[in-house]
């Protein structure tokens, strides 16, 4: 799985219309991996089915279409791919790595888990059970092409975390960790909303003896109230009409500077410009206001 060719991805979930938070995922992603003469994936991670809205996979795809991004290979799709995630998962009870565990989500909410079923075992009357991974007092670091050095000890600052749900679904962490090992990304480019999320998935990648690609996390586009523009706080959807007015924004926000005699351009040509003048130098860190919300 390991390679010299540079291969990055844009995984949406089908929750609803691309917004302009998603926008600066899929084109830092898509730009990072085309100047490096690399391969961009399109995954649609759908293993959430309460999230899934019909209609919005279609939608997704079309959308990245009229903007200019397309991919490289055939688009993989999470909730096809439940016997995999499930064979990975053997590996891990069989070297017993994984327990089951009983507890809500009221009882663990906003503090490390503190590992209650891991010592006391689940209690006979629940028989709701999620599964988690052991952790260790190990202090995982790695270093963002952006933001630079990141750390985290995953038993003090998280506990034991979730890898299969109660519902029966394979949790975010193990399947997008098989699904990069599997693909053969080299470098995850996404929002820095996920930087904390990625000592897990390193954690897991070592368990399961996967190689560890790079990590760029991207800075959270934010509204005028300081608002994260994601689908939880009803951002509107991009208009695919306007799309060398929607790059050129996302370039702006990237801090590429992109040259004022664009404003006439096709998308494409905005797109070819963007490819031959990126630099991830010139990104923010942080958190970021689109322009026209300043």
């Amino acid at each position: 799985m390991a390679s010299s060719y540079y291969i990055g991805r844009f995984a949406p979930a089908p929750s609803g219309p691309l917004h302009f938070g998603s926008i600066i995922a899929a084109l830092g992603s898509f730009l990072q991996a085309k100047s490096q003469g690399g391969e961009w994936l399109v995954r649609i991670e759908d293993s959430d089915r309460f999230r899934a809205v019909q209609g919005a996979t279609d939608l997704i795809l079309d959308t990245l279409e009229q903007l200019g991004l397309t991919w490289d290979r055939d688009i993989v799709v999470q909730s096809k791919r439940e016997a995999r995630y499930r064979e990975e998962l053997e590996r891990l009870q069989s070297i017993n790595m994984v327990y089951p565990c009983a507890c809500t989500r009221s009882e663990t909410r906003g503090k490390p888990y503190p590992g209650t079923c891991r010592r006391n075992g689940v209690p006979r009357t629940r028989r709701d059970r999620s599964l988690r991974i052991r952790t260790d007092n190990t202090v995982i670091e790695f270093n963002d092409a952006v933001t630079g050095l990141f750390s985290q000890s995953l038993e003090k600052d998280v506990g034991d975390f979730v890898i299969k749900r109660k519902d029966g679904m394979t949790a975010y962490h193990l399947a997008v960790v098989i699904d990069d090992a599997d693909q053969g990304v080299t470098e995850v480019v996404r929002g820095a909303d996920l930087i904390e999320s990625t000592p897990r998935q390193i954690y897991l990648q070592r368990l399961l003896h996967y190689p560890t690609p790079g990590y760029l996390h991207l800075p959270v586009a934010i509204d005028a109230n300081g608002r994260k523009i994601s689908k939880q706080n009803n951002a509107p959807g991009i208009d695919p009409g306007q799309a060398a007015r929607v790059i050129t924004n996302a370039l702006e926000f990237l801090g590429q500077q992109p040259d004022p005699q664009l404003a006439d351009a096709t998308a494409e040509d905005v797109i070819k410009w963007g490819i031959d003048h990126w630099d991830i130098r010139q990104i923010p860190a942080g958190e970021y206001r689109p322009p026209g919300e300043q």
